[in-house]
């Protein structure tokens, strides 16, 4: 899983720190500090903490989940 998340956009609410702070901590007041990778038992709480960012500046890639239907049938 990979996570980005949108500096310019956080807000610092900290809904991400509090859901998930083994990925996400708050450094200051305002500045916001993340794992770009964490790993696959933090993954529902990550996906918390994505879907509770008043201002969806979250962004989470499930990379697992695209090399799936790649992969071609033997001929």
């Amino acid at each position: 899983m990979k996570v980005v998340v949108d500096l310019s956009r956080c807000e610092g609410h900290a809904q991400c720190a509090f859901l998930a702070p083994e990925a996400f901590r708050m450094h200051g007041e305002e500045a916001l500090m993340y794992d770009p990778n964490p790993d696959n038992a933090q993954r529902d709480q990550v996906l918390r903490a994505a879907a509770a960012c008043p201002v969806q500046a979250i962004l989470v890639d499930q990379l697992e989940a695209q090399h799936a239907p790649a992969e071609a049938s033997p001929s």
